[in-house]
């Protein structure tokens, strides 16, 4: 096992770290309260500058907002539109960054067709904005990492998408993001602040912040795998909890708060062989955009932009959700989607900061760093591409606080674990398949999950040759990746390793069931669970498929809540 390895001995060891802050002189510089790609950031942006850093997240890594996206790095073309030209040269420089150099692994260049449906004035007009989003990608001091755009004729639109309508367009231009496994690169974002020294422990809670007077000198925290609350100390602490940023303000203060509203945005997961092309799309709709993305075996089709007041931890789809997303789609596809062509549906909530205007759509995604009262940073609003930038500002408010000269942010230098070596292990892979006698396709998949650090994976296949084997009802994902996934990345129970570490929840036609006795039987010995736990984590993720497919049957958003809520969260170990 690695020396960085998130293993359940690590997590004790790390819980024992926090508690031990409450003796003299072993308090944190910076407690980080929140565990999506924003607070991972942020532990890794402080630890890296060489402070004393903690951070713990009530449920799994990116178990909320930052596991549920459109999984894009991109600039925000939309935002262009809206003359929003500094976001969108913020966003383009840190998508430069990643694709380059901090995550090359994780984060791939892909094509999407922009299609155009007015002769004459359409395409100098969308080819002005598009021209203007390459170049602003090419001067952000980073190589850019995509392509140029170029101009498709009709002929050459329905060549690379065939399955579009022969009247759907008049032509395209096709045009160069990024896309990223976001739930991946977080959990190996935080494994990275680990690396550098962070103290990092998931399934812990925060039940009330600690107060000298007036000031935040730490948090209550509950153990949520045992139920034992103890108290964390630090100098500063960072509020990184996305939508529950009122919550966990609250319980601090009602003075100058951000107030964040919460937009539900839906997605469609479908097999790669319903729609023919070689290229993502990118659709206009009457209230935002439609993105058809690659994804691996598959397509993403998302997303929609609606007020979420309802539960934040499980927001859900509902039937007028997946219609809205099927009926936008199959306006420009020969052969149409149906209800039975969709393998997979998420439901994710945008943080966006509040603000008078009724359209959550029309929002801001810029972000805000605060200092409500005296050690207590809050940090709300971005956007996942730019969570880099977030981490940074955050780190400096509470920087500005410590005492001594805290150096700068040096995030923009520093690959995640995996990326090193990463293209010459690519190079490399045949001999690589060879060596462990595995095939290149499984070695590939596994290079474009862990980097270089797939070799990791590749040994627990040579010590037992029966790890090699794909998960039931799920041919990409070998069982090594849940032995991997719990004695190194993290995680504590069967919906982290199928909602998180893999994708098979969305990405499988019965959503992982099947797959759920196997892997818990490959997690209870490293977690020491009883017979009596294993079927409990199989009962419990049975029921959570069971509540999100009826939640998807229901007509609003107040009966899909009360569907998906009829699964319990997981309850504490014995």
């Amino acid at each position: 096992m690695s020396k960085d390895a998130l293993s359940p001995e690590y997590r004790e060891d790390a819980l024992a770290a926090l508690r031990s802050t409450a003796e003299p002189g072993q308090q944190l510089d910076i407690l980080i309260v929140g565990g999506g790609v924003v607070g991972a950031g942020a532990a890794l942006d402080a630890v890296t500058r060489g402070l004393k850093v903690g951070m713990v997240e009530a449920r799994d890594w990116a178990s909320g907002t930052s596991s549920r996206s459109s999984k894009l790095i991109h600039g925000g073309l939309r935002y262009l539109e809206m003359l929003d030209f500094a976001l969108v040269a913020e966003a383009l420089k840190e998508r430069g960054l990643l694709i380059q150099r901090i995550a090359p692994h994780l984060v791939k260049p892909v094509p999407f067709l922009y299609p155009l449906t007015h002769r004459f004035y359409e395409r100098p007009y969308v080819g002005a904005g598009i021209m203007l989003y390459d170049t602003m990608g090419l001067t952000s001091g980073n190589s850019r990492g995509v392509p140029m755009h170029k101009h498709l004729s009709k002929k050459a639109t329905l060549r690379a998408a065939p399955s579009l309508k022969d009247d759907a367009m008049v032509g395209s231009i096709r045009y160069y993001d990024a896309q990223v496994d976001d739930a991946r690169y977080v959990a190996n974002m935080v494994r990275t602040s680990a690396h550098y020294g962070a103290t990092v422990a998931n399934r812990v809670s925060v039940v009330d912040f600690l107060r000298e007077g007036e000031r935040v000198v730490g948090a209550r925290v509950k153990d949520s795998e045992t139920g034992r609350e103890f108290d964390v100390f630090a100098r500063q602490v960072v509020n990184a909890t996305g939508v529950w940023t009122d919550e966990t303000q609250a319980m601090v203060t009602d003075r100058g708060q951000l107030k964040v509203r919460a937009s539900k945005g839906v997605h469609l997961v479908v097999p790669r062989d319903r729609i023919q092309s070689t290229v993502g799309m990118i659709l206009r709709t009457e209230k935002s955009v439609l993105f058809v993305i690659p994804w691996g075996r598959h397509w993403i089709v998302g997303t929609t932009d609606t007020d979420w007041n309802l539960d934040k931890a499980h927001p859900a789809a509902t039937s007028a959700d997946i219609d809205y997303l099927l009926e936008h789609v199959n306006s420009v596809l020969k052969t149409p989607l149906t209800r039975e062509d969709v393998e997979g549906v998420y439901a994710g909530l945008r943080p966006l900061l509040a603000g008078e205007n009724d359209s959550t759509a029309k929002l801001s995604r810029e972000h805000v760093v605060a200092h409500p009262v005296p050690g207590l940073v809050v940090v709300a609003g971005g956007k996942w591409t730019t969570y880099r930038v977030m981490a940074k500002d955050a780190v400096d408010e509470a920087a500005r606080a410590l005492d001594g000269k805290v150096p700068e942010s040096c995030t923009s230098t520093i690959p995640l674990l995996g990326a090193v070596g990463y293209k010459a292990a690519w190079n490399l892979r045949h001999r690589t398949a060879e060596h462990y006698g595995v095939h290149v396709v499984r070695v590939e998949h596994l290079l474009n999950r862990y980097g270089s650090l797939a070799n990791e994976v590749l040994e627990l296949i040579r010590a037992n040759p029966e790890l090699g084997e794909p998960l039931p009802g799920a041919d990409d994902y070998l069982r090594a990746e849940v032995v991997y996934a719990t004695t190194s990345e993290g995680a504590r129970h069967v919906e982290d390793v199928l909602a998180r570490r893999t994708r098979i929840s969305i990405e499988s036609w019965d959503r992982g069931v099947s797959a759920a006795p196997v892997v818990a039987e490959l997690m209870a010995p490293i977690l020491n669970w009883s017979p009596e736990r294993v079927e409990q984590e199989v009962a419990h993720y049975e029921a959570r498929v069971e509540a999100e497919r009826r939640s998807q049957e229901q007509p609003d958003d107040v009966s899909a809540d009360a569907a998906r809520l009829k699964a319990h969260d997981i309850a504490p170990l014995a």
